[in-house]
């Protein structure tokens, strides 16, 4: 039975470099291959459905942190470590997904998504905006490789009612290739960054959660994360990824507004030193 001949994309658009030839093995050489050996051809594995429009879209914003977050030190970020570590089974729209992450990049956090040289299947962020202060913020890109990372986790300390629990926190961040127990690349050793640098330089509080069994920890902001940065601007950090307006977080857009009007107001709290009366 002859089979149908794989069509080759050029290489050159983002679209065609996501589907290159990772969805099945060749079969054109090596004598373990089933058709050398006459033997009966596995069964092939069911095509997977049409995704709704709300899936892609979580799926697109979970590759836009996972980008950001790997290119914080520069180095070309591997099609391979997408496909294992965001895409999963949706290997089927890659085109799409990069396709749409690519424009987010661009259009919300000023970097083009380019491939490093034709078929690397390596790619990089180019930034394409001279930053001001507020935008570098918004991109987690203050000068260490870490601020991307703490900004997600911010992020989804917020999104949870200002407390979250630290299972939640690595259930999310495994999905962006983050393991608690796995040595990054990137960020060393995850677990002790985030519930123990940054719980050190006092922008994250780490609670043990009473009467729970197995034991677990509770994530929090802290005080040197109120005095750097602000809900609003977390909140539209992830707005940004998601392709959201703040606005359509109401309960959280209300209190971040909240937060931003009473910084406004002047402090009557007698905060400040007296001075001594003239003699």
């Amino acid at each position: 039975m002859s089979q149908k001949p794989k069509s080759r994309g050029r290489a050159g658009t983002q679209a065609e470099l996501g589907s290159g030839g990772e969805e099945a093995p060749s079969t054109s050489r090596g004598p373990g291959s089933a058709a050398s050996q006459g033997g009966r051809r596995p069964e092939a594995s069911p095509a997977p459905g049409p995704r709704s429009q709300k899936q892609l879209e979580l799926k697109v914003a979970e590759l836009v942190q996972f980008l950001l977050i790997k290119d914080q030190r520069k180095i070309p970020i591997r099609r391979t470590d997408i496909l294992r570590h965001v895409v999963g089974d949706y290997k089927d729209v890659l085109p799409e997904l990069l396709r749409r992450a690519a424009e987010r990049l661009e259009y919300v956090f000023g970097y083009r998504l380019v491939e490093l040289e034709p078929r690397s299947n390596t790619y990089i962020l180019v930034n394409t905006l001279e930053p001001v202060e507020e935008d570098a913020e918004m991109r987690g890109d203050q000068g260490t490789p870490t601020t991307g990372l703490l900004m997600i986790v911010l992020g989804l300390i917020f999104m949870k009612g200002n407390s979250i629990k630290e299972t939640e926190v690595w259930d999310f961040l495994r999905r962006l290739g983050v393991h608690p127990t796995k040595k990054h690349l990137i960020f060393g050793d995850p677990k002790k960054l985030i519930t123990e640098d940054f719980v050190r330089q006092r922008y994250l509080e780490y609670r043990r959660i009473p009467h729970t069994d197995p034991v677990d920890y509770e994530l929090q902001w802290g005080p040197r994360t109120n005095l750097e940065t602000s809900k609003m601007k977390v909140l539209k950090f992830v707005a940004k990824v998601h392709n959201q307006d703040p606005k359509d977080w109401p309960a959280q857009y209300c209190e971040a507004l909240a937060e931003e009007e009473a910084r406004a107001r002047p402090q009557t709290g007698g905060t400040a030193p007296t001075p001594a009366p003239s003699s």
